[in-house]
């Protein structure tokens, strides 16, 4: 990762991690180009460090993808690391199970990821160095209450990574999946259920940029509930689902 000049790019950079991601690498020495959907969020955030680049950015739109990616590498330069943590959370209730929330987050969670993936891969492969860490969940694990929609997207994530590093094994070119668990932002302030190992935001990010030192392909946080939760994938799902039934308020059963 070391150069004269670290570029990085950074999606879903207008709260929570990814901006503090943003300020956590600008302080670094990285140059950092900064995309999200809400681009007064992006002016103050460039604004709090001369160093981040503001591009305001859908990554639901795979042209626009394209292009941003382009105008990064002609007018910053190459991207040498990409982080892509753009992403929703909308707690789901079974009896008010929507396939629009689940299109709408895959959209975003999922293809969002797969766009930048697509603008990014031929470009670092053609030079054979770069990094790209997609910021899935723990929750993407196995499923959890309220959390069908976000959950399986977060799941494609790291199904899609895992398919892809075996591939660019040995081509210069990393690639890791984040998982965290719960971090104080504003997405996990919706929750009204208790989260146990919640993290604060700065160290969460820390986690994330030291697991960037390495080539590691997953980095997890906090490693507490990481433990619990590659445990429980082990278990048979009957059991694994009266225990998460636990979960469920006795007034949704």
């Amino acid at each position: 990762m070391a150069s004269q000049k670290r570029i990085a790019w950074i999606t879903g950079a207008s709260s929570g991690i990814g901006r503090a991601l943003s300020l956590r690498m600008q302080a670094d020495g990285w140059i950092v180009v900064a995309s999200a959907r809400r681009a007064e969020a992006l002016a103050e955030l460039a604004a709090a460090a001369p160093s981040i680049v503001p591009l305001p950015l859908d990554v639901r739109d795979a042209s626009a993808v394209v292009a941003a990616v382009r105008h990064i590498e002609d007018e910053v330069g190459p991207i040498d690391a990409a982080v892509l943590s753009a992403g929703t959370y909308v707690p789901m209730r079974a009896r008010a199970f929507s396939a629009q929330v689940v299109r709408d987050t895959l959209e975003l969670n999922t293809l969002g990821v797969a766009h930048c993936l697509e603008a990014l891969l031929p470009r670092m492969l053609e030079r054979g160095h770069g990094r790209i860490v997609a910021v899935a969940s723990l929750a993407g694990y196995r499923g959890m209450p309220t959390s069908a929609a976000y959950g399986a997207s977060k799941a494609a994530v790291i199904h899609m990574m895992e398919a892809l590093q075996p591939e660019l094994a040995g081509t210069g070119v990393v690639l890791q999946v984040a998982n965290p668990g719960f971090v104080r932002t504003p997405l996990t302030d919706r929750n009204t259920f208790a989260m146990p190992f919640r993290m604060e935001v700065e160290d969460a990010v820390d986690a994330l940029y030291r697991g960037m030192q390495k080539d590691r392909f997953e980095i997890v946080f906090p490693l507490s509930l990481a433990l619990i939760l590659k445990a429980a994938r082990l278990l048979p799902a009957g059991l694994y689902l009266r225990l998460m039934r636990r979960l469920v308020p006795t007034g949704d059963r």
